[in-house]
């Protein structure tokens, strides 16, 4: 088979370093027999609209600059393909004699690419298809983590160090929600900063635990009489034990008008509007006389932060989309994926496991990270998340 053209392509939610996993791949790739290596614009919208760029021939300066870039350099996009998408992308394939093709993103976009090569093997076009993994949910599985979380995470532990300072000058109520439709790795990241017991977050709320509202008013309350303050960590998918996003149960119940709504992909939509916070917040102020209550909702804010970048972070990236290029020379398909190795300091190699393992599915926090008797998690998670983050320096408070 012709070495043909490469394509690569960005998708889903942006990350902080999703662009050092793009010149990885390029940088390795310009070293390999492509006849032209091609960014497409968009993902899979691009590549069905033909709207490519070379990539073959960037300069230094040039690559630099867009590995320090966060967000997605090509433009990124939510998409899950068609099976009319699927014909028409492996017709475009064959006319642009396009025999590599490069997808970078998280479990959807592992499904696009076991779609690709799938589709072509069914008429018999050779060509290989890779994952390459990016999420700052960190929710895929085989991969020990996901190229995204550790900048991610470090950015949620720092704005929750400032965040409690805050709380503790003016004593009150905080909620904040944070990203996590299905599993809870981002709000869990929100004890990394902490350097004491009375430090906030004091109660963390994931999707992996079953959601009681009853519950959840008596913890805040004892935290509130305990400590005349308390900082709440909530993900937004968090639910009943029917598995019933807590938020639409409760508009559905009040009246609210938000139980309907759906995002663009007809998912339920969660903290995109604020709603979840606003509504906890209201909440605890019917139950808590006389308390101060606020929330804020991260929102996208948690995704690209320039500012917190991880260095360990920011290395595995790179090295992951330089492996998706070593790897197609001996193999067909795959997702890349992150091997955490035992050793007195952290480590991780890269591999490769089948696309139909990590397409679709979702990998949720384990018991063991989280703490069976009360709403937070355990040491066995700041053992596995610290080192993702390059590090979380204790803040200094001094309160007189």
């Amino acid at each position: 088979m012709s070495a043909g053209k490469a394509v690569i392509g960005q998708s889903g939610g942006p990350t902080a370093v999703i662009n050092k996993s793009l010149v990885g791949f390029i940088k390795e790739a310009t070293t390999r027999d492509f006849d032209e290596i091609l960014g497409a614009r968009h993902g899979l919208a691009g590549m069905l609209g033909e709207d490519f760029v070379d990539l073959s021939n960037l300069s230094e300066s040039q690559l630099y600059g867009i590995a320090k870039t966060p967000a997605a350099a090509l433009g990124s996009v939510r998409k899950k393909p068609t099976d009319n998408d699927i014909e028409q992308l492996i017709s475009i394939f064959e006319r642009q004699n396009i025999r590599s093709f490069y997808y970078i993103g998280g479990n959807d976009s592992a499904e696009t690419a076991h779609l690709v090569a799938e589709g072509a093997k069914s008429i018999g076009y050779e060509m290989k298809a890779f994952h390459i993994p990016k999420t700052i949910d960190n929710d895929l599985l085989e991969t020990d983590h996901c190229p995204g979380y550790g900048s991610a995470a470090r950015f949620v532990a720092h704005a929750f160090q400032g965040d409690d300072a805050d709380n503790r000058s003016l004593n009150g109520i905080k909620i904040n929600v944070l990203m996590g439709r299905h599993a809870g790795w981002l709000t869990a990241a929100s004890t990394l900063g902490k350097a004491t017991e009375e430090d906030g977050p004091h109660l963390v709320y994931v999707p992996e635990k079953i959601f009681n509202i009853d519950t959840f008013i008596k913890e805040v309350k004892e935290v509130y009489e305990s400590l005349g303050r308390c900082v709440v960590a909530v993900s937004e998918g968090v639910h009943n034990k029917e598995g019933e996003y807590f938020l639409q149960t409760y508009a559905g119940e009040t009246g609210s008008g938000l139980a309907g709504k759906k995002d663009s992909h007809g998912n339920i939509q969660l903290s995109g509007s604020g709603a979840l916070g606003d509504t906890l917040t209201n909440i605890i102020s019917e139950n808590i006389e006389g308390a101060r209550v606020r929330a804020d909702t991260f929102g996208y804010l948690q995704r690209s932060f320039l500012a917190d970048i991880s260095e360990v972070d920011a290395e595995e990236a790179e090295r992951v989309g330089q492996y998706a290029v070593v790897v197609s020379e001996t193999e067909e398909t795959g997702s890349i994926i992150l091997k955490r190795q035992l050793s007195e300091t952290y480590h991780c190699e890269v591999g490769l496991v089948g696309l139909e393992k990590v397409a679709k599915n979702t990998k949720v926090m384990p018991n063991d990270f989280l703490d069976e008797n009360k709403s937070y998690v355990t040491n066995e998670f700041f053992e596995y998340a610290m080192p993702l983050t390059g590090g979380i320096e204790p803040k200094t408070q001094i309160f007189v």
